[in-house]
């Protein structure tokens, strides 16, 4: 595998030592790292967090341009989101019979003087 990575988007860059990764995205620096409790430093958030992140911005973000382009009186979007690991055998039609799955649980809350089927339409959205 070849070392350049000029033409990434993303660059992740690991150390000889612990968890703490330097992620750079177009001019933009940050870490991620994991909680002592598992051997990281806690420097910043762990890959779920960041995924967990990444899936909030884009489902906020798509309701904003959606409700932009429709000239609705959306005021706000407030996505809460949660990540557990759940077994396998939970999962009726699962393709493992050990191990566990990755469940993310989201929540909208908008705000705005919407009526209800601006709301309705927005959830729908949010929902794929």
């Amino acid at each position: 595998m070849a070392d350049d990575v000029s033409s990434a988007r993303v660059v992740v860059r690991g150390g000889s030592a612990g968890y703490a990764q330097e992620i750079e995205v177009g001019g933009h620096r940050f870490v991620a790292d994991e909680p002592a409790k598992v051997g990281g430093t806690d420097t910043g958030p762990n890959p779920y967090d960041l995924l967990l992140a990444s899936l909030g911005a884009c489902s906020s973000m798509t309701l904003r341009m959606y409700a932009d382009r429709k000239g609705w009186p959306l005021e706000g979007v407030t996505v809460r989101l949660s990540h557990r690991k759940i077994h396998s055998r939970d999962c009726a039609e699962c393709e493992t019979e050990e191990g566990f799955l990755d469940e993310i649980e989201e929540s909208v809350s908008l705000s705005g003087p919407l009526d209800e089927s601006q709301r309705a339409r927005l959830f729908e959205i949010s929902g794929r």
